[in-house]
């Protein structure tokens, strides 16, 4: 299946990190115009936030009494909610909206998007799809193409869906003849999709339209007869966003019937929590169920279907969760898989159907020194992509995991893609780094040559700036890599303004990428941070576990190490440091706050998840349980409260300016969760810097903003800082 913004089972991450809420902490706005004269900049006054009352809701949790005073803001559509937020925009938007610099900001964060971009190609049928924004459009079109050189035709463009274009395609997939295609679409930043199939050689619709599917799990049977795919049962019309997601179903779909017709293939009642991907295989014979149940890619469990044979049952594979297990293809009954079972750093191993017993089990490509992350299968050879402190490196093998070759590729860069079928003699990879957007190349996975497809045009020259990459000991001793962008010859007195960005959970790695805000920093002399702290897939499985559960205050010390040895290495003092994170990292920017509040210069938490006692029982919150614990268990409440965000906020602390922003239709990290945060911040903030709540409509947790609304938030998150951190 092939996703837009993330490949293969990797997109069912429920606390996935959100790239396009990346945000920076100064812009230029031309050679005209500077975003602050410092002379300008007047004494901070404390503002006069919105009443928020405080219940005497009180809770017990394993006998110990937790106050939760604003229980009534989860109630997002009563009444004195909204009356709340509306105050909260009014004073968040007012007060962004008098900061002089900002419009020169979003000015020249205009000029900075409006670069052409590609997504990597996929082949079907001999034909050609890929997706292409033309720089400011709000969502990328997908088109077809007879052959890489031909002129392309739109095939389905989002934008023409919705008008404030917030129609988002979030999944598609050819037939393997090229006839069809099945692409899934959300709305308003929601997590919940609509499937529907489209004729490639008229460009219409067919009647087919499949509802309540989450993480696009859609894929076709051999002939294209119908699709495979998982749907929740039909939510109540007033928890759509907010009803927990429980009982997942796969079901088969003949296309040309309606969806109340579609034929249950798998379900476990008594698992309310598992939750299931259908994948067919390349020689159409098999359905393999992938089945996942919290912890979101870090265990899982394999199931398949031999549909050569009528009713045939649904046969469980491999079972227990003990590990990750992602199917990369099949030859006859020979089944490939990446685990990390017996190999922390991960391994592939060959399972064959007639004989699936674990002392069966053949390795084919043996544990490295590096982190496999992902491998694929491409004309008769295996594709494999490796970790190297945080930095991609690739290789290739032949199916019995002998002659290996290694692609050459730039230093300390992310590459992705890899993906076709075993007939196809190319597959397609772009490479990016903190100054190089998406460039495409095709790739001959029979001589390993790269050709390039499509290189971006930008206003910028790459060659002013440099990345390097140091070690940073955390607090238990622990060496952590960070990538250190800026431009050439910047001086390291501490008086450079800095930004860092960090992730550190859910087994997600965080590697060098791209974004217009990294550049509008860069330009005007910022450096641009990014630690790999642990809780990530960095070093493998291990460096995973390091930071999850108990072990989850390590990603916590990391950070502030990473914060520190900047500053003592003079590439900024704590005034000029400003830090952000979403979702997961939404969470570290509130220990952070709470946990370190004397360190910042300015803090953004993005769609954070911040109340540790309450997650669970929110949309998918339930799947972060094996991620995070849980406060239903006697043992896991302890750890959750001492770090909970929303649980250590102190009044009478001085908090260093701080923006919070969600959207009003994410149903991933509920917005419950940034309503309270921000009440208890204002509550108990002692000092004059601002803590505002950014709350946006008609957006998620972040999937599918158009390119309108991410300017927009680029350009007030870098006037709150440009103002917070009296840039120059």
């Amino acid at each position: 299946m092939i996703k837009q913004t993330s490949v293969g089972i990797r997109a069912l991450v429920a606390g996935t990190f959100c790239a396009a809420a990346l945000g920076l902490a100064a812009c230029g706005g031309g050679s005209s115009a500077s975003p602050v004269a410092s002379s300008a900049v007047s004494a901070p006054v404390k503002l006069t936030y919105p009443a928020a009352p405080r219940s005497d809701q009180v809770d017990d949790y394993h006998g110990e009494k937790v106050a939760d005073p604003y229980r009534w803001l989860e109630d997002v559509d009563s009444a004195q909610t909204k009356a709340w937020v509306e105050a909260e925009n009014k004073l968040t938007y007012g007060y962004l909206e008098k900061i002089p610099q900002r419009a020169a900001i979003k000015e020249r964060l205009t000029r900075l998007w409006n670069f052409e971009r590609y997504g990597v190609p996929v082949k079907r049928g001999g034909k050609y799809f890929y997706t292409r924004n033309d720089g400011l459009q709000n969502q990328a079109v997908l088109y077809v193409a007879d052959t890489l050189d031909a002129q392309p035709r739109v095939l389905l463009d989002p934008n023409t869906l919705l008008a404030d274009g917030t129609a988002a395609l979030v999944g598609w997939e050819p037939s393997e003849d090229g006839k069809l295609l099945a692409y899934g679409i959300a709305e308003a930043g929601s997590d919940w999709e609509i499937w529907r199939v489209r004729d490639i050689a008229t460009g219409k619709d067919r009647p087919d339209e499949l509802k309540w599917v989450k993480w696009a799990a859609a894929t076709f049977n051999k002939d294209a007869s119908g699709i495979y795919y998982s749907r929740y049962d039909e939510p109540k019309a007033d928890e759509v966003l907010r009803s927990v997601n429980y009982f997942n179903k796969t079901y088969f779909h003949k296309l040309g019937d309606p969806q109340t017709k579609d034929q249950l293939i798998y379900q476990k009642a008594e698992q309310k929590e598992w939750t299931f991907t259908p994948i067919v295989t390349e020689d159409g014979r098999y359905l393999v169920i992938f089945n996942w149940a919290g912890g979101v890619y870090g265990t899982n469990q394999i199931m398949y279907r031999d549909l050569s044979k009528p009713n045939a049952p649904v046969v469980e594979l491999i079972m227990g969760f003990d590990s990750r297990y992602d199917y990369i293809g099949n030859d006859g009954t020979r089944f490939w898989f990446l685990t990390e079972l017996g190999a922390p750093r991960g391994r592939v191993v060959e399972v064959d159907l007639a004989k699936p017993a674990r002392a069966k089990w053949q390795t084919v490509i043996p544990e490295a020194s590096d982190a496999l992350e992902e491998v694929s299968v491409v004309g008769d050879r295996f594709v494999a992509t490796y970790l190297h402190d945080a930095a991609t490196q690739v290789k290739s093998f032949a199916l019995d995991g002998s002659s290996p070759r290694e692609l050459k590729v730039p230093a300390l860069s992310t590459l992705a893609g890899f993906h076709g079928l075993r007939s196809d003699a190319e597959t397609f990879y772009s490479h990016v780094d903190f100054v190089h957007p998406g460039t495409v190349y095709s790739y001959n996975v029979d001589t390993g040559e790269s050709k390039l497809f499509k290189e971006p045009k930008l206003l910028i020259n790459p060659d002013d700036y440099e990345t390097k990459e140091v070690f940073v000991t955390s607090k238990d001793g622990t060496k952590v890599p960070m990538f250190i962008t800026g431009k050439r010859g910047l001086k390291l007195d501490g008086n450079n303004p800095a930004l860092m960005y960090a992730y550190g959970g859910f087994k997600i790695s965080i590697t060098p990428r791209f974004s217009p805000e990294f550049v509008a920093f860069m330009e005007k002399g910022g450096i641009y941070a990014q630690p790999s702290l642990r809780g990530g897939f960095e070093y493998g499985q291990a460096w995973h576990e390091a930071g999850m559960l108990a072990n989850k205050q390590n990603v916590f010390d990391d950070f502030a190490a990473a914060a520190q040895w900047l500053v003592d290495n003079k590439y900024t003092r704590k005034e000029k440091l400003a830090v952000r994170g979403a979702s997961n990292s939404g969470l570290l920017m509130g220990a952070m706050l709470t946990q370190h509040p004397d360190m910042w210069g300015a803090v953004l938490c993005q769609v954070g998840v911040l109340d540790m006692l309450r997650f669970q029982h929110f949309t998918i919150g339930w799947a972060w349980a094996p991620e995070y614990g849980s406060s239903d268990k006697p043992e896991d409440f302890k750890w959750l409260r001492a770090y909970s965000p929303l649980h250590n906020v102190k009044p009478g602390t001085v908090y260093p300016p701080t923006l919070i922003t969600t959207g009003d239709h994410d149903d991933r990290v509920f917005p419950g969760h940034s309503f309270k945060f921000a009440a208890a911040m204002q509550n108990a903030q002692a000092g004059e810097a601002p803590v505002l709540i950014r709350i946006e409509t008609r957006t998620g947790h972040g999937q599918g903003r158009p390119t309108t609304k991410q300017i927009e938030l680029a350009a007030d998150q870098l006037a709150f800082f440009t103002k917070a951190l009296s840039l120059e």
